[in-house]
């Protein structure tokens, strides 16, 4: 049997060239440069093009994000918006000018032109992990119990701008992967996921696979088994099993979807400390998992900065001896 493995490479693929993550945030030449060689030692599918995922739309809409000391990831530190009720009173997105957005959608076009063959995608933020960066986490979550008509609202006027982001990054003929991390338990409960959460983003993933042609990814980490049931009615064609839930009985309950293509994520402390026997045990770990569907594939879940580049070489090469071992 021969399964990939598909490795999430963000601010890591800074480190390949030897650049700090701002620095490749922040320069299209060295986003396209840093991204490049990670597929130039990996051969990686999807390339997900960008560096400090979650931040680029919050940014557009005024978020403000400081350069951080050394090798830190560039983040957040002032919120636009004081009240989700402020949320639908900011400026419509316009991904043709708005903050980092067309840095990012020509530096993915760069590589797609540069890697023939290469399935590049641009990730996409779901509407409440974009809201929770507008306005707060905690501020968020108190208007989902206090006020959740106007969470809705919010939601809905983020919808529109992410669709429009959609539609701009298909019109370079870039794929799309939607990241919705911030509605994860034990962050929200299910019940709030399903109430508030869902909705809007079963909008955004229907209106974006209509765009495309295509069901889109959905990646959402954390204790994600209490809502798959909920996330599947998004429809995505793409799902992560993360390292941080019970990934059996969330491999059992994926049976029902037989086509949707599920990466089972390896617990990233052991990629970022583990030396080679703990990594080997790990990928041989989630490979029997990987195993129970054909629409699967291995992953690292997000690799930290600091990865020794030979560990992620190993974990390719363990895989790759498996497939020729099984086959």
């Amino acid at each position: 049997m021969s399964l990939r493995v598909s490795p999430a490479i963000y601010e890591y693929a800074a480190r390949l060239i030897g650049v700090t993550p701002w620095e490749a945030s922040r320069s299209k030449e060295l986003m396209i440069e840093a991204h490049a060689e990670a597929y130039r030692r990996y051969a990686h599918s999807p390339i997900l093009v960008g560096i400090d995922v979650y931040n680029v739309e919050a940014e557009a809409y005024g978020a403000v994000i400081p350069q951080p000391t050394g090798a830190a990831i560039p983040s957040i530190t002032g919120h636009p918006c004081s009240a989700t009720a402020d949320i639908p009173g900011l400026h419509p997105l316009n991904p043709a000018a708005d903050g980092r957005i067309p840095l990012v959608i020509g530096a993915a076009r760069a590589l797609a032109a540069l890697l023939p063959g290469a399935n590049v995608k641009i990730p996409l933020s779901g509407p409440f992990s974009l809201a929770s960066n507008l306005v707060g986490f905690e501020n968020l979550l108190c208007d989902c119990m206090t006020a959740p008509d106007e969470v809705a609202d919010a939601l809905s006027f983020l919808v529109e701008g992410q669709v429009a982001f959609v539609r701009a990054i298909h019109a370079a003929g870039i794929g799309v992967t939607t990241f919705e991390s911030a509605a994860t338990p034990p962050l929200l409960s299910p019940e709030m996921f399903r109430d508030i959460a869902l909705p809007a983003l079963k909008r955004l993933l229907q209106e974006a696979a209509e765009i495309v042609g295509e069901n889109i990814s959905c990646i959402i980490g954390g204790n994600t088994l209490p809502i798959l049931d909920y996330l599947m009615e998004t429809q995505p064609g793409y799902v992560i099993c993360p390292s941080e839930t019970d990934q059996n009985a969330f491999m059992d309950r994926m049976a029902q979807w037989p086509g949707v293509m599920v990466r089972v994520n390896m617990v990233p402390n052991i990629i970022a400390r583990g030396n080679p026997e703990e990594i080997r045990q790990e990928v041989d770990r989630v490979w029997a998992l990987a195993a129970r569907r054909v629409n699967a594939c291995i992953g690292t879940g997000v690799i930290p900065y600091d990865t020794d580049p030979g560990t992620v070489h190993d974990i390719l090469q363990h895989v790759n001896q498996k497939s020729r071992t099984l086959s």
